[in-house]
């Protein structure tokens, strides 16, 4: 069955919502939507600094998130592949090389970067979008909803900036 396009969010926010509920409630996990403390608990584990207080700190929610994140990654998948076929790997998507150029060492580095910065903003701020935005928000935190609004003016800027047009008009 396929919906209007401009239906095509009721049964996502509706998803959501059920996410978000399930998360919460002491039928699901019992804690809030994140994911940036499960890479600093992967990481931890990973070069082997399981002995530090910082790791102690994370440990219960850090193993959840790892496991949400895996969800996220197979849910995905699954998504793109059988529900809406649109499924494609590639290492330089249409946009970069319509906006940046070919260079698929130039698109791995910008990657690196821009997730490095992403993940450093995350856990400097004590939580990622899907914390912040997702749980604060949904239980009406001014400092959810204060960080969703930045975080979309954000969004918008640096697309703009990002993906200029070329002088050339390609």
């Amino acid at each position: 069955m396929k919906l209007p396009r401009t239906l095509g969010w009721i049964p996502a926010g509706l998803l959501l919502s059920l996410l978000i509920w399930f998360t919460f409630s002491t039928y699901g996990a019992n804690r809030p939507i994140g994911a940036s403390t499960g890479i600093a608990y992967m990481g931890a584990w990973f070069f082997g600094l399981t002995d530090t207080e910082y790791y102690r700190l994370i440990q219960t929610s850090g193993s959840w998130e790892v496991i949400f994140l895996i969800g996220v990654l197979f849910g995905g998948a699954f998504t793109s592949i059988f529900i809406t076929k649109t499924f494609r790997f590639r290492l330089l998507p249409p946009l970069w090389k319509k906006y940046k150029n070919r260079s698929v060492l130039s698109r791995l580095f910008w990657s690196f970067i821009g997730g490095f910065l992403v993940v450093f903003g995350a856990r400097t701020a004590g939580g990622c979008t899907s914390g912040h935005f997702l749980s604060g928000a949904s239980q009406t935190a001014v400092s959810g909803l204060i960080f969703g609004g930045v975080a979309i003016v954000v969004l918008i800027v640096t697309g703009r900036l990002f993906y200029h047009l070329k002088k050339d008009g390609q």
